[in-house]
């Protein structure tokens, strides 16, 4: 174990980071391609540049997860709760590596953010 983090981890990170960092960019060079005079073909180009652009959005989201965990585990706040402060569980970390709050803390904001959806 290397901090608060299990053994590992950071390089199982960084290597999650250049997989999407590459998804990333064979998914924009997707999105720039050039689209057909056929409206047909135009049309499901278009149609299929909104899925690849979807992806993109997630790749991007979980890249930024990613960087955060990262630079955590720079400033030795990593495995530490950002709302309490208490240590996240070592299972909870290994599950979801780019957590950043206990379980507890994150259970209140899904409870809050569901009130607020109603």
């Amino acid at each position: 174990m290397h901090g608060n983090w299990p053994e590992g981890l950071r390089e199982r990170l960084e290597m999650t980071k250049a997989e999407l960092e590459a998804r990333l960019d064979r998914i924009t060079a997707n999105v720039r391609q050039s689209l057909e005079t056929d409206s047909k073909e135009r049309a499901k180009q278009l149609e299929d540049s909104e899925v690849v652009d979807a992806l993109g959005n997630e790749a991007r989201a979980e890249l930024n997860k990613i960087s955060l965990a990262l630079r955590r585990m720079e400033t030795g706040d990593y495995g530490l709760c950002s709302e309490c402060g208490v240590q996240i569980n070592q299972e909870r970390i290994r599950a979801y590596p780019y957590a950043n709050e206990c379980i507890d803390c994150a259970n209140m904001d899904e409870r809050i953010r569901a009130r607020e959806f109603r």
